[in-house]
């Protein structure tokens, strides 16, 4: 029963209701003890109210609930809770890596302007490593496999090939954007 407490399964609306971040049950509880959240009793395709803290403990535990012990019984988890007073989005850049690099160029080979599926791609750094190139936006892209073995450790220009967009950092996004339904948790889905 802890571990449910210390999983990222509980989707953060702002006041406008719309998605922001995702706590653990535990951080969940504390915001709803505190008065800076509600948490939101769903049933899905029927209804969805706001729930202050003292009536959320006494709600019934359904089947498909997760719940945690007390020492007054089990404690229904919420999946969603609802931020009392801050209405922003917030703003991230998303994190350099190859996922990232991907989604910035769209899975798309930026020599041969290729299409890629997930295991034909790899990064390859425009200005190699070997020559002193950093692992960075500016230097990174989306390549085909076949292409990047071919450049090896030389520059696009001393194998031939260009680059068909310039790398740059991404701009941030909204941090909705970032948000992963990754616990098939239904009641996130009207959110996301």
């Amino acid at each position: 029963m802890s571990d449910v407490l210390h999983k990222a399964t509980v989707l953060v609306l702002n006041r406008n209701w719309q998605a922001i971040d995702i706590k653990t049950p535990a951080d969940a509880f504390c915001m709803m003890a505190s008065g800076t959240a509600t948490a939101l009793a769903i049933t899905v395709g029927e209804d969805m109210s706001p729930v202050k803290c003292r009536e959320w403990f006494n709600l019934p535990v359904r089947e498909a609930d997760n719940a945690v012990l007390t020492v007054n019984g089990p404690v229904r988890v919420p999946t969603v809770i609802v931020l009392a007073r801050y209405d922003k989005v917030p703003k991230h850049r998303p994190k350099l890596s190859g996922r990232g690099i991907w989604d910035r160029d769209g899975g798309v080979c930026q020599y041969s302007g290729r299409k890629l599926s997930r295991d034909e791609g790899n990064i390859d750094h425009v200005i190699p490593r070997s020559r002193g190139g950093k692992t960075s936006w500016d230097n990174c892209v989306l390549a085909d496999k076949r292409v990047n073995s071919k450049k090896a450790d030389r520059t696009p220009e001393e194998v031939g090939l260009k680059l068909r967009r310039k790398p740059v950092a991404p701009k941030d996004m909204p941090s909705t954007y970032f948000i992963r339904n990754t616990h098939g948790v239904t009641d996130w889905e009207i959110f996301l």
